[in-house]
């Protein structure tokens, strides 16, 4: 610690940030975090500070994270207005139909359905347009150290941000992703990017930034890994009675944990075997009447991507719809010749 104190004075950023912002590298937070990591994962703690040392803690970063300080109704036609629109809709055709061989290919190999890829992709990022422009090391570091909410969940991913730029041979002050620090076309964090991400294009290194098969590949098997069953059904629309205790089902929270039958014999109507093992999906909408459905175990494997009934149903019914305005079936069929 000595000797890390004297290089943070010596480069003089005491006194360097404005009222604002804090440098990185001053805080007692940040320099516990790169001696832990020079003794955990051989990384040089100078090191580490001296690039913290040319970045400031982002209040734009954690602002976008909070709460807003007088939230409004949630609001699940407003949310899906958002992403089931005709230009989304068309880009996704036009994804898929690009892209339709390798979406094909992931289909064979992960069993998840090329609708689905493309959707996440198109919600995340409008087919990797959008991938963000904050500092991923900046928003990563404010996370960890300015935001004890959850400091623990950022410290974590700005250990794998700096494992995944060692690796790759990156340097972590020129990647740029959103201000949570979610990365690429597919919007990975860094954790689940060193866990899940692969070379789908076979040229022997994982660029999620650039490589569309990357992409497809890497969303594909993050499902499959999360437990993604091919053909299985993600979501049934579903009318509850007056009488019925939708409170308790939802209690039950959001992975599937309830069965059909039993929801059915208490007044709950949907197209559903009783046998399903399901979760109640209750889209509200101020001023109307909530949207219920029943989610299955493939609705909770979306909502590991984010957890969110409304972002998973998003998704599902963004799939539906780019399906459905296909002006032709893609190829269906990948050999591996």
């Amino acid at each position: 610690m000595k000797h890390l104190r004297h290089f943070l004075f010596a480069i003089g950023i005491a006194c360097a940030a404005p009222a604002s912002a804090q440098n990185i590298a001053s805080l007692p937070e940040a320099i516990a975090f790169a001696n832990d990591l020079e003794q955990r994962q051989g990384f040089a703690a100078e090191q580490l500070l001296a690039q913290m040392a040319t970045l400031q803690t982002n209040p734009r970063v954690i602002q976008l994270m909070e709460p807003p300080a007088t939230p409004g109704q949630r609001s699940w036609q407003r949310y899906r207005a958002r992403f089931i629109e005709p230009r989304r809709i068309q880009n996704g055709v036009r994804f898929w139909q690009e892209h339709a061989a390798t979406l094909a290919r992931a289909r064979a190999l992960y069993g998840v359905p090329e609708e689905i890829i493309v959707a996440i992709i198109g919600v995340e990022t409008f087919y990797g347009r959008i991938t963000g422009n904050f500092g991923v090391y900046e928003a990563l570091a404010t996370l960890a150290f300015q935001y004890p909410r959850r400091a623990d969940f950022f410290r974590t991913e700005l250990e794998q941000f700096l494992l995944m730029s060692r690796e790759n041979g990156f340097d972590p002050l020129t990647i740029k992703g959103s201000f949570a620090g979610a990365l690429g076309i597919p919007q990975f964090m860094p954790g689940s990017l060193r866990r899940y991400a692969i070379d789908f294009d076979g040229d022997q290194r994982v660029d999620l930034a650039n490589s569309v098969p990357d992409a497809i590949g890497s969303v594909a098997r993050f499902l499959e890994q999360h437990g993604w069953q091919p053909g299985g059904t993600i979501a049934v629309p579903a009318r509850v009675q007056a009488e019925s205790p939708v409170e308790s089902w939802l209690a039950a929270g959001i992975r599937p944990a309830l069965r059909a039958g039993d929801l059915l014999n208490a007044g709950l109507h949907a197209e559903i075997a009783p046998e399903h093992q399901v979760t109640l999906i209750d889209l509200v909408t101020p001023e109307q009447g909530t949207e219920y459905w029943l989610g299955l175990e493939n609705f909770y494997v979306i909502t590991r991507y984010n957890r969110s009934s409304f972002y998973a149903m998003s998704v599902f019914q963004l799939a539906e719809a780019i399906r459905a305005a296909l002006p032709e079936t893609p190829p269906t069929q990948y050999s591996a010749r």
